[in-house]
């Protein structure tokens, strides 16, 4: 296969929802229908023994969430296909946030009970800034739920989307008979049995036909025939190019428990998804099909082995292919180093490949060379763009609960941080650690690594801060700065890599600061150079 095949059969996204809405259970469909996997397993079922593959860390397994990205590859139908599981909860919205910068399409999983909720619109809402292509799936229609019309209205609505159904339901919850698939004109029927691998799907290319009325009910079949005229009416028809624009998105009804309507959803989205697209970098434009190797860290994960205390550098390649034993710049470093096992991901198993080509996701092996945002390549000096590290809103000391493991818990907080699981701040007056995180739940994880990953105990101290700034000053020298650095010197602190930042304790000392020093400049975000 020459290289541009390569690059055209690879499709690259993300999957997104709000926590429960059934994004790890259609990942596992996904998989299963790839051949990737033989049974599927339930996140949240204790008569299951086996967990859904793509939660392999121990707390995931306990508490029924993703806490972390997975990254999972399989083959289907010719194309390579590599998804990012990504965390619905709030607390691990960070590790979400940062997925989006490495992915080239997007799912979107509802909940047909729940509809639209808050996480779903925060996430949507980064799509949509970046102009990511999106298809939404309306999950769990075996169950009692919102009215399809009504659903597709409030997608619109509260996420400010242009849907066009490519899928119709037939019935709901106990009525639940099937859907129709807009996009392949066929009936798919639900037997509600979640072991058969496919359900039963009848080619019916014109809908009057008195067979629709034999196979589900006259009654259902003269709804479904009503419906799909609204549908032709009301919404735009499907035009690729303008979903690739990201300006329409798709929508399929289904059930992943029962693993229906997930096949429909793979067919069509292997189809129209966008193959692997140039990204933006501070110097150019950088193509996929160019010769020369570039790639990008968008996450690490330590300890993906405990019993090897690896840490992995997951790598998106933006151009070029990616050789294993070939060495490559550092830009940060300015220095060229050498991957002899880089590992293509499937979960928590990983094996070693020789090549990657762009949109694949590559793991290196990473002793602390490596910090989130980093960029590789075969020589340029370039900066990919956009992987920021956002302003926590909790902070909390973190004190040694155990004298003897000083060590290991330094370490481990060291790579957990590097990992952009929360951020560490050494305040400048006395040196003390602070801990500050997107969300609550970020400290029972990272005390509950800690002790079971490096052995060491940790506890948490409150400590009041309404927000963390980046500080930019044009002269470090200047009277203004020298004045804010001693007079607000009990509220700066240095982030890991030693910018200085401004906790304040409250929203008014924040815009009284800001007042005070109008030639400094407060960054919610690290990246701001």
């Amino acid at each position: 296969m020459t290289f541009t095949e390569e690059i055209n059969r690879r499709r690259t996204f993300g999957i997104i929802s709000h926590p429960d809405a059934g994004k790890t259970t259609l990942t596992e469909k996904l998989l299963l229908f790839g051949g990737a996997i033989q049974e599927a397993g339930a996140v949240k079922n204790n008569k299951i023994k086996k967990a859904a593959t793509s939660d392999f860390m121990e707390i995931e397994r306990q508490r029924g969430i993703s806490v972390a990205t997975s990254v999972l590859a399989f083959e289907y139908n010719g194309y390579k296909i590599n998804i990012l599981d990504t965390p619905g909860h709030k607390d691990f919205a960070e590790d979400t946030f940062r997925t989006l910068t490495a992915v080239d399409s997007v799912i979107v999983v509802i909940d047909v009970a729940k509809g639209v909720e808050e996480q779903t619109e925060k996430l949507v809402e980064v799509c949509r800034m970046r102009k990511i292509p999106m298809i939404v799936f309306i999950n769990k229609m075996d169950r009692e739920g919102k009215d399809a019309f009504d659903l597709l209205d409030e997608i619109e609505q509260k996420l400010g989307l242009t849907v066009t159904p490519l899928s119709f339901p037939i019935g709901m919850g106990y009525d639940f008979k099937g859907i129709y698939n807009i996009w392949e004109q066929n009936v798919n029927l639900f037997s509600g049995d979640s072991r058969k691998d496919i359900e039963e799907t009848i080619e019916i290319s014109d809908i009057n036909t008195p067979e629709l009325d034999k196979l589900i009910g006259e009654k259902s079949a003269n709804t479904l025939r009503e419906e799909l005229e609204l549908v032709e009416g009301i919404y735009p028809k499907f035009d690729q190019q303008t979903y690739l624009d990201a300006q329409l998105q798709p929508v399929f009804f289904g059930s992943a428990l029962n693993n229906f309507g997930v096949r429909e959803l793979l067919d069509c989205f292997v189809t129209i998804a966008p193959k692997p697209k140039p990204k933006h970098s501070e110097e150019r434009l950088v193509e996929p099909q160019e010769d020369k190797f570039s790639g990008f860290v968008f996450k690490i994960h330590a300890n993906m082995d405990p019993n090897h205390r690896d840490r992995l550098a997951f790598i998106k390649i933006v151009s070029g292919m990616f050789k294993r034993n070939t060495p490559y710049l550092h830009v940060r470093h300015g220095k060229n180093f050498k991957f002899s096992s880089p590992n293509a991901f499937f979960a928590e198993k990983k094996e070693i490949v020789d090549v990657s080509y762009p949109g694949d996701i590559v793991g290196l092996h990473d002793t602390g060379n490596f910090k989130i945002g980093d960029t590789l390549t075969e020589g340029e000096e370039i900066h990919y763009k956009g992987i920021p590290s956002f302003s926590p809103e909790h902070f909390r000391y973190i004190n040694n609960a155990d004298p003897l493991k000083a060590k290991q818990l330094f370490k481990g907080i060291d790579q957990l941080m590097d990992e952009g699981v929360a951020q560490l701040f050494t305040l400048e007056l006395n040196g003390r650690k602070v801990i500050g995180t997107v969300g609550a739940l970020q400290y029972e994880v990272i005390q509950y690594r800690l002790e079971h990953e490096y052995g060491a105990k940790c506890s948490y101290e409150n400590l009041n801060v309404h927000k963390a700034c980046w500080i930019e000053a044009a002269n470090e020298k200047s009277e203004e700065y020298l004045e804010f650095v001693r007079v607000k010197q009990r509220f700066l602190a240095k982030d890991k890599q030693n910018q200085l930042v401004f906790l304040a304790d409250s929203a008014f000392s924040l815009q009284m600061t800001q007042q005070k020093y109008p030639n400094i400049k407060f960054h919610f975000t690290s990246e701001f150079k």
